[in-house]
């Protein structure tokens, strides 16, 4: 599962994305996301859960380091394209992946100010990620349709197919969200392609609204997403 719909751009401007999800989701509503957003695993406490297909290792989220750069990349190659329209291009996602999804790119990410890049680990392997921003969007569209200012984006939320049906999307967005509630700040926003039901679904289940639209670029195409937004604890609309 994967969430990645704003813009992408390099890290001194604000990376962006677009979050979603790649698979398949389940009645629980982990509903894996890559490109748009993901799912969750059961009673998941950080440090204390089993994932049965990582062969009982215990999952756990912690902060990525440049050492996670390689390993991140790998995992973003897998989902991104699961969360694709079915009519985008292989070679416009082939492009965005080596782009926007390397190696080099995550250690810019992992390494700019502003950012804070979670992972998903199942003993030594990363099952998946999330990217949280503290930069103010700067987007027409966005600035538009948000109505708590100033906000958080949850910028990019990724969770491999072998992780889908299990809790492990519910439990990064419960520690993504609570990441974006200790800047301080009494929002948090994101991006979702109009057409991913099951990923509007997920963010629905956890707290985030419509609030508007903005195009997302892919190769020499734009898209359609839906904006969603949520309050933080302490801000408007929170009690």
């Amino acid at each position: 599962m994967s969430i990645d719909r704003t813009t992408d751009r390099p890290p001194a401007s604000g990376p962006g994305g677009r979050t979603g999800e790649a698979g398949a989701g389940d009645p629980t509503g982990d509903v894996g996301l890559g490109g748009y957003m993901s799912g969750h695993v059961s009673g998941f406490d950080a440090g204390t859960a089993t994932d049965p297909a990582s062969r009982g290792s215990a999952i756990s989220i912690t902060t990525a380091t440049v050492d996670d750069a390689a390993q991140l990349a790998a995992v973003a190659a897998v989902t991104f394209p699961l969360a694709c329209p079915a009519d985008s291009l292989p070679e416009d996602i082939a492009r965005h992946i080596a782009t926007q999804l390397s190696a080099e790119r995550f250690a810019a990410y992992i390494e700019a100010p502003r950012h804070t890049l979670l992972c998903l680990r199942a003993g030594d392997r990363i099952g998946g990620w999330s990217m949280v921003v503290r930069d103010q969007p700067t987007d027409a569209d966005v600035l538009a349709a948000l109505s708590i200012s100033p906000t958080v984006e949850l910028s990019k939320f990724y969770v491999h197919p072998d992780h889908h049906g299990r809790g492990a999307a519910a439990a990064l967005m419960r520690r993504s969200l609570d990441l974006a509630a200790e800047s301080g700040l009494p929002g948090v926003w994101l991006g979702v392609n109009q057409e991913n039901a099951r990923a509007l679904r997920f963010y629905t289940k956890h707290g985030f609204r419509r609030v508007g639209t903005k195009r997302f670029r892919l190769g020499d195409r734009f898209e359609d997403d839906f904006i969603l937004e949520q309050a933080l604890p302490g801000g408007p609309g929170s009690a």
